[in-house]
């Protein structure tokens, strides 16, 4: 039996390193393929995270301000009241005595002889009053608390200050006008709180002391004649 030739063994020997060439081809090509890398997902979660975590700031301390008080309202000024008030001038010459009645005042200043003088005015809200007569006469006042009225009255040249007090009937300012035998008749009187009366009494223009009034009937008698008087309001 004839032995294999050189050529045999040529090709085996060539078989065998085609073989191996191959082998180490694939296994070159598995490891370069399983290599770790970057991933690209990685830098960019990283990239995120920064961006997502900025720099701590201080916040900035807040200011305490303390409100400033409100203004208190205003108080508004209460109107006199209706009401009656008399009383004497300050030398005690004279009697005035005042009605108030919705703002408005009708005021009799008198001294029991000849001196007399019916003034009509307004009464402010803050109980001022400024009242004038026919005659020129001007009664300048105030209401305090309702309770009292001072003021001035000018009349004649002289000037007299006065303080009325508020009272109630039969105290207070009375009235009568009427024709009594041919004469036209303008009487007023004033009833002060200690149930003293002074008045005037004017027949054709000429003054002479009242007659005494009733001041709970209104009744007087003028020259034989029955009158009545009624209180005066503005």
């Amino acid at each position: 039996m004839k032995r294999p030739g050189p050529l045999l063994t040529l090709l085996a020997g060539l078989l065998v390193g085609v073989f191996m060439l191959s082998l180490n081809a694939t296994t070159g090509t598995k490891n370069t393929s399983s290599s770790p890398s970057s991933s690209p997902s990685s830098s960019s979660s990283s990239s995120d995270t920064a961006k997502e975590s900025p720099a701590t700031t201080a916040s900035p301390t807040p200011t305490r301000t303390t409100p400033s008080p409100s203004p208190s309202p205003t108080k508004a000024p209460v109107p006199a009241p209706d009401a009656r008030y008399a009383g004497r001038t300050d030398d005690d010459s004279s009697a005035v005595a005042l009605t108030l009645r919705h703002g408005r005042a009708i005021a009799y200043f008198c001294d029991g002889r000849a001196k007399e003088s019916w003034l009509r005015g307004d009464v402010n809200d803050d109980g001022t009053m400024r009242l004038t007569g026919k005659d020129g006469s001007v009664l300048n006042g105030i209401v305090e608390d309702g309770k009292r009225i001072r003021g001035t009255v000018d009349i004649d040249g002289g000037h007299h200050a006065f303080t009325a007090a508020r009272t109630k009937k039969p105290s207070g300012l009375y009235r009568a006008t009427s024709t009594v035998r041919g004469a036209e008749v303008d009487s007023g009187w004033i009833v002060l709180p200690d149930g003293r009366q002074v008045g005037v009494l004017t027949r054709d223009g000429k003054p002479s002391p009242a007659p005494r009034l009733d001041p709970r009937t209104g009744a007087v008698t003028v020259d034989g004649q029955r009158l009545t008087a009624g209180p005066a309001a503005p």
